[in-house]
């Protein structure tokens, strides 16, 4: 196995591009590393981003949040600003695993492993996040949702990387929001999950919305009509009632020893109508 820890992404990119056996990208290497060690991987390249500084900060423009690939979940943890934009998408990140793995794990590595219950996804889909690509052809930016395309794989072509995740600055009167099941109190896999954002409108009625669901599909699902089920209303009980209709009918989920298809369906939407509310508080309805 050859190690690589370039200093820029273009060169991290022709790397990966002219390996001919199997290239990995280290990140913080908690999906990595357990892979390797458990003997599912044998990678030829391993490429180590922490050296290359566009992956190794939070930067905050007039336009939002840009997050690099290599920064940890525990430095968007203590990020305030960000926090205070899209306190959902800090909060799903900060789901992922122990302190010990908070410290190494990072959102793009999240989104790259492409684990159907995946904690950031749902709630950066929600935020409409997108992903800043580097490869031999250029830089490229792609809708979040564009990435993963089934359990374990995306639309990264070879020698593509992600060098950032894009955060949008928060519309005025919106707030997101981001909750999972999972069987222990903590450090588990979600069942089923789901993140919200949405936009008040003059006298508390909803203006734009976006919901997506985690671990209910091959990947995650944005769900269109719930949105369009909460959008015109003050979230009242009929209309979260069809928003978590409309949730349940995108659900495609497997059934195994975590939980059935018929439970991960109901519960995804009793978290959408919950997520809905929270998101709602922090826009600031009442």
């Amino acid at each position: 196995m050859r190690y690589e820890a370039p200093t820029t992404t273009k060169e991290a990119a022709k790397l990966l591009a002219k390996e001919k056996g199997a290239a990995h990208l280290l990140a913080g290497g908690t999906d990595l590393l357990v892979r390797m060690k458990g003997g599912f991987i044998e990678p030829d390249l391993v490429v180590d981003i922490k050296r290359i500084p566009a992956t190794q900060s939070i930067q905050k423009t007039a336009s939002g949040f840009t997050i690099g690939a290599g920064v940890s979940c525990a430095s968007v943890g203590r990020d305030k600003g960000l926090g205070k934009a899209w306190p959902g998408v800090v909060e799903a990140a900060m789901l992922i695993g122990s302190d010990q793995i908070q410290g190494r794990c990072t959102m793009a590595g999240n989104l790259c492993n492409a684990s159907p219950a995946a904690d950031s996804v749902p709630a950066m889909v929600a935020a409409r996040a997108k992903a800043v690509v580097v490869g031999p052809k250029g830089k490229r930016t792609v809708p979040v949702e564009k990435i993963v395309t089934g359990p374990g794989a995306t639309s990264l072509k070879k020698g593509e990387l992600v060098e950032a995740i894009k955060l949008p600055k928060p519309e005025a009167r919106s707030g997101d929001a981001y909750l999972r099941f999972i069987p222990r109190t903590e450090m588990d896999i979600a069942v089923c999950s789901a993140g919200v954002n949405l936009t008040l409108g003059a006298g508390g009625v909803v203006k734009k919305a976006r919901v997506a669901l985690g671990a209910v599909a091959p990947t995650v699902v944005l769900v269109p009509a719930a949105a369009r089920a909460i959008v015109g209303t003050k979230l009242d009980d009929a209309a979260l009632e069809k928003l978590a209709k409309t949730c349940e009918a995108a659900c495609n989920p497997i059934d195994d020893k975590r939980g059935t298809v018929e439970f991960r369906t109901q519960v995804a939407g009793v978290l959408a109508k919950r997520a809905a509310k929270i998101a709602y508080q922090r826009a600031g309805g009442k």
